[in-house]
């Protein structure tokens, strides 16, 4: 399984409302950063294991796309952190770990 990545607005808008059907997954991941490249790896493991499958995973870069990494955080309210991973069901927060907490154990902890 592999993850999709958010570039736009509209992308996000969509994830958002499609997490009425379904949660989704988001690793915010920063590509300058040691600790993020980490937990990107970590994402990876999970995926490419046994994924849960009724999840939609995706991935933002918080540089590369700043506007879409704020506005996750203000429509969840969970305040912006990079490495940061975040579920959400019914638009609303589920879990979220952040920087050396975002390993492949915890993901699959938390979702299997």
């Amino acid at each position: 399984m592999t993850y999709n990545e958010i570039t736009s607005q509209q992308q996000w808008e969509e994830a958002f409302e499609r997490s009425n059907d379904h949660p989704i997954v988001i690793l915010k991941h920063s590509t300058t950063c040691p600790v993020s490249a980490n937990a990107h790896d970590e994402f990876n493991k999970y995926l490419s294991d046994k994924p849960r499958e009724d999840v939609e995973y995706l991935m933002v870069k918080v540089i590369e796309s700043r506007p879409i990494s704020l506005q996750i955080a203000e429509d969840t309210g969970i305040k912006h952190e990079s490495p940061q991973v975040m579920m959400l069901d019914k638009k609303e927060k589920v879990w979220s770990a952040t920087h050396w907490s975002v390993t492949k154990a915890h993901i699959a902890a938390v979702l299997d």
